[in-house]
């Protein structure tokens, strides 16, 4: 028997040889996802997170992963109302490291090894502090604290393919060099892509699976992100992959290593659910009204995938699902801005080398200081006391150098505002930040002869905070880090002609079923244009009352209208955005419009939120 055992070591070590796993792949039938059905939402029917499976065989051996995911270069402990999780505070990236720390040697204690895993967007959307050095300070940190493998997530994709390969294999940027000034070597932990392939090969761009040996007995990964990730990002960056479907990528790939005697699986996925109401507390998850993509991913599983990390909807849950033998996946999300860890246990039965149970639950990372009566103390309201006894000194110490090189810039204090500017948006769609933005955007481009702008809701990342104080600021102060933070993806600025006509199907187009748009996303709109909208009226026909400064639009009439690069490219969905003549770019980013407008005169109020009348 010795072997054979020595023959499936040797192939596991060379896992990656892509003639070997596109051979075997190629022989392999699809397996599709079935057609969406109806969740069953009872919580009777959803499986505790606690799964127990078949009596061992044999001895079993214990492990323990810990996962999180959307990340998003949160180095800094988030602010203002993004503050704490369920009333804890929590997050900073040196709190992190110490709550893994604490983790891994609980894990060690009970005999159990310990994987570190991501499920994506650990980059982009981020702070200044790390994305003034193109998201490098994330990816070193990652590696601090000590990630092993991470699938990669749409946000990955912010800067493009070759940006991503970059940040993954090492080297300086190639526009703004090394701007630390000690080179960069790319990240240590594994990235994983298995459903993002070149056009020209056909194979993944990053590897599509790893495998470690837990006891002996080996656990595969495989990393997937969202198929639909081409409309939530820049198109311009993509043009070389395409992105598959993650359960027929996932069971492709599962089926390599089951060929391979790997039978415990792990998929790292960047797609999610959410619970609601959301669960009342961290690690306690029935996912009773549970819904989003993951189900029906979740559903069209080989029943190998034991574990399923999810994320991208930044909802933190953990729970189980049926798979497509109907036995039941563990489920798990960590919400986002490492706020979270998800701690995860498990045995395998050494014989058949099959999961034999796996528990979850989601772990705050605390950063705070108690009073003696339980409350958290706080230097001034909303903003919490950290605890320095939960610092990591290593993480912390990576973590200044990059804050003291970006401090000069992120404590620059850019404007100022009369109160709390929220990007929740109201029972409209609209939010008080957006309309911000967009009247920024306007104001920005007015040169230009702009009379509209429109933003997308998903480019609005934080809301400003009248009360916080990042760089020693007084209230009502707005820094460039703060101001960042809330537009984060240095997005072009351009204008383009649009007619009447036109602007109308851009808004219809805010609605499933209109021209391919798949989900609902209502545009943040600039002062001076006015409409209404009936979701449940046809769609083509569900906007109204369009009117600019009162006036009705007119369909046959020219409007100049701004927006991001993003949406002008087709972003989100809205393939009519591209459609423009005349397209102009702005001499500056979107921020850039952000920081002239917050800076241009009298504090700014929070925007009205009632440009946009909805009907039903």
């Amino acid at each position: 028997m010795s072997q054979p055992r020595s023959r499936g070591r040797a192939v596991l070590r060379h896992l990656a040889a892509p003639a070997l796993a596109l051979a075997v792949v190629a022989t392999l039938p699809a397996v599709t996802r079935p057609a969406p059905a109806p969740a069953d939402t009872s919580s009777a029917a959803l499986a505790p997170v606690s799964v127990s499976y078949a009596t061992p065989l044999g001895a079993e051996v214990k492990g323990n992963f810990l996962s999180y995911n959307d990340f998003h270069g949160a180095i800094d402990p988030p602010a203002g109302s993004g503050a704490a999780v369920n009333g804890t505070p929590a997050g900073g990236v040196e709190y992190l490291a110490t709550w893994l720390k604490r983790l891994r040697a609980e894990a060690k204690a009970e005999g159990r090894t310990s994987t570190t895993v991501g499920a994506g967007d650990l980059i982009g959307a981020s702070p200044l502090v790390s994305a003034a050095f193109h998201d490098e300070p994330t990816i070193e940190l990652m590696d601090k604290i000590g990630l092993e493998i991470s699938s990669v997530g749409n946000h990955e994709f912010d800067e493009g393919v070759k940006e991503l390969i970059r940040l993954n294999k090492g080297g300086c940027h190639p526009t703004d060099g090394c701007a630390d000034g000690d080179g960069f070597r790319g990240a240590k932990f594994t990235y994983l892509a298995a459903n993002t392939l070149d056009k020209k090969t056909g194979l993944p761009i990053l590897p599509p699976v790893d495998v470690k040996l837990v006891g002996g007995v080996p656990v595969g990964f495989v990393g997937v992100t969202l198929e639909g990730t081409p409309g939530i990002v820049n198109p311009a960056g993509i043009t070389s992959v395409k992105f598959a479907d993650e359960v027929q990528t996932a069971n492709k790939w599962g089926g390599l290593l089951k060929l391979l005697g790997v039978k415990a699986m792990v998929l790292l996925v960047h797609e999610g659910g959410a619970q609601s109401p959301p669960p009342s507390a961290p690690g306690v998850s029935d996912c009773a009204n549970f819904s989003g993509p993951i189900v029906d991913i979740v559903r069209g599983l080989r029943p190998e995938f034991g574990l399923v990390v999810s994320g991208h909807t930044h909802r933190f849950y953990s729970c189980s699902l049926p798979n497509s033998s109907g036995q039941p996946s563990v489920v798990t999300s960590a919400g986002t801005n490492g706020q979270l860890v998800t701690d995860v246990d498990y045995s395998l039965d050494r014989r058949s080398g099959r999961f034999t149970g796996i528990s979850a639950r989601n772990v705050v990372v605390e950063n705070g200081v108690r009073n003696p009566d339980g409350t958290w103390q706080q230097s001034t309201p909303g903003v919490y006391v950290r605890n320095p006894a939960l610092v990591d000194a290593d993480a912390k110490a990576l973590a200044d150098k990059y804050r003291a090189a970006v401090a000069p810039i992120a404590n620059r204090v850019v404007g100022r505002i009369t109160a709390d500017i929220v990007r929740d948006v109201r029972p409209n769609g609209e939010s008080p930040l957006g309309d911000v933005i967009a009247d920024a955007q306007l104001a920005y481009t007015s040169g230009d002869g702009a009379q509209i702008a429109l933003m997308n809701p998903g480019g609005v990342r934080a809301s400003l905070s009248h009360g916080a104080s990042t760089g020693g600021e007084d209230p009502g102060e707005v820094t460039y880090g703060e101001a960042f933070s809330v537009q984060p993806f240095n997005n072009l600025v351009v204008t383009q002609s649009f007619t009447g006509a036109q602007l109308k199907n851009v808004l219809e187009q805010q609605f499933p079923g209109f021209n391919g748009q798949s989900t609902q996303k209502i545009l943040q709109v600039s002062a001076g244009l006015t409409y209404s909208y009936d979701s449940t009226a046809p769609a083509g026909a569900r906007v109204s009352a369009l009117a600019l400064n009162g006036t009705p639009i007119d369909p046959a009439a020219s409007y100049r209208v701004t927006t991001n690069d993003f949406l002008a490219n087709g972003g989100d969905g809205f393939t009519e955005l591209a459609g423009g003549t005349g397209r102009t770019t702005a001499p500056g980013f979107d921020i850039d419009a952000l920081v002239s407008y917050l800076g241009a005169g009298d504090p700014i109020a929070p925007g009205p939120a009632d440009r946009i009348t909805r009907l039903g």
